[in-house]
C-alpha cells in the first residue's frame, strides 16, 4: 500500500509541475482570458473553434450559461429557451464580471487546456488520498497532508477562478502561484515521508539552516519575477508584442530580482560545496545548481536577445523546479537518523 500511495504522489508531482508549465504558456501566449467564465467556457464543457459559435442563432436551443457576443459584448443565457427569429434581450442577462469579449481560438484552447490538465492532476491526488486512509496507523502525517492538498487543489481551482473573474489581476495571479509552490511542498513531503528506506546522509545543523534560508530567497526571487512580469504583461496591452520595447524601461523590481539571483547563486553555491566538502551526502545539490544555472542562462536570454520563444515558460518552470528540489534537500537535511556531525 505504501509503494501504491509514493507512486500516485509521484505522479501528481509530475501532473501539478505539466500545469505551471501550462500556465505558463497560457501568460506567455496572453491565453488568460481565453474563457471569460469558471469552469466551462463560454458556456460550454468543450470551447468553440470558431467566432460563429459564438454569434447568435435564430430558431437554435440555449441552453442555461451559454455565452455569445454581441456588439463587443458578452451575453449570457438567463435559462433555457429556444430562440426566435431576432435577439430577445429578456433571454440574456450582461456578463458583468469585465468586459473582456474577445474570441482568440489559440487563446481560448490554450486556456482550456490548462483546466484540463488541473482536473487531471486532481486524480492521482485523490487517488494517495484514498490510499493514506490504510497508513493512518502508520504515520498520521501522510493522511493529514493528504487531505490538505485535496483542499489545497481545491483552493488552487477557486484562485483560479477568481483569476478570471478579476481580468487577470496582477495580486490574485501572484496567489496562485504562491499557492502552487505550497502543494508542490505537500506533495514533496509526502513522497519523501512514505519513502521505506533512507539514504545515509550526514545530520549537519549549518547545512540545514543555510537550505532553509535558500528556500526563502528563492520564494521572495519567485514572487520578484511575477511582478517583472506584471510590468511586461502592462507593456503588452501598451505597446503590442514588440519585444524589444518590453523591457525598455525597467521598473526597481527588475533591478532587485535581477541582483537578487547574485544572492541566491552564492548561498546555493555554498550548500553545494559543503556537501562535497563534508561529504554530508546531499547528491541532490548537483540537480540545484543545473536550475540555478539554467536559471540564469534563460534570465539572461530573456532581456539581452528579445524573449525567444518559450524562454519565459522555461524561467518560471525551472525556477518552480529548483524550489521543489531545495525543499526536498531541507526534508532530506532534517532527518537525524543519518550520522551526526
Amino acid at each position: 500500500m505504501q509503494k501504491a500511495f509514493r507512486k500516485s504522489a509521484k505522479i501528481a508531482l509530475v501532473l501539478v509541475y505539466l500545469v505551471i508549465i501550462a500556465g505558463a504558456v497560457v501568460r506567455m501566449t496572453g491565453s488568460g482570458m481565453g474563457c471569460p467564465d469558471w469552469p466551462k467556457c463560454f458556456g460550454y464543457y468543450i470551447p468553440p473553434t470558431d467566432s460563429s459559435e459564438l454569434e447568435f442563432k435564430p430558431n437554435h436551443a440555449y441552453n442555461k450559461g451559454i455565452v455569445i457576443i454581441k456588439d463587443e459584448t458578452l451575453l449570457v443565457a438567463s435559462e433555457d429557451f429556444n430562440s426566435t427569429q431576432t435577439l430577445n434581450l429578456n433571454n440574456w442577462a450582461s456578463y458583468t464580471k469585465h468586459d473582456y469579449a474577445v474570441f482568440n481560438p489559440l487563446h481560448t484552447w490554450v486556456e482550456y487546456i490548462n483546466r484540463l490538465a488541473g482536473a487531471l492532476s486532481g486524480i492521482p491526488i485523490l487517488i494517495f488520498t484514498i490510499l493514506s486512509f490504510w497508513l493512518w496507523r502508520k504515520n498520521k502525517w501522510l493522511t493529514t497532508l493528504s487531505i490538505a492538498t485535496v483542499f489545497g487543489m481545491a483552493f488552487q481551482a477557486w484562485l483560479g477562478k477568481t483569476v478570471v473573474d478579476s481580468n487577470l489581476a496582477p495580486f490574485k495571479i501572484t496567489v496562485h502561484m504562491v499557492m502552487a509552490m505550497v502543494i508542490v511542498a505537500f506533495i514533496l513531503y509526502l513522497i519523501y515521508a512514505s519513502k521505506l528506506t533512507y539514504k545515509r546522509q550526514v545530520f549537519n545543523a549549518n547545512f540545514r539552516n543555510v537550505i532553509l534560508v535558500a528556500l526563502l530567497l528563492s520564494l521572495i526571487q519567485i514572487v520578484l519575477g511575477t511582478q517583472v512580469r506584471q510590468h511586461i504583461d502592462e507593456r503588452v496591452k501598451d505597446i503590442g508584442y514588440i519585444k524589444s520595447l518590453w523591457m525598455e524601461n525597467p521598473t526597481l523590481q527588475f533591478y532587485v530580482h535581477r541582483s537578487f539571483s547574485v544572492l541566491v547563486l552564492a548561498i546555493n553555491g555554498w550548500l553545494y560545496f559543503r556537501s562535497k566538502k563534508l561529504n554530508l551526502g546531499y547528491t541532490k545539490t548537483n540537480l540545484l545548481m543545473l536550475c540555478i544555472l539554467a536559471e540564469i542562462i534563460t534570465g539572461i536570454t530573456m532581456y539581452y536577445f528579445d524573449f525567444p520563444f518559450l524562454s519565459q515558460p522555461l524561467h518560471l518552470v525551472i525556477a518552480l523546479v529548483m524550489f521543489g528540489v531545495q525543499f526536498y534537500i531541507y526534508l532530506e537535511s532534517r532527518h537525524k537518523k543519518a550520522i551526526l556531525t
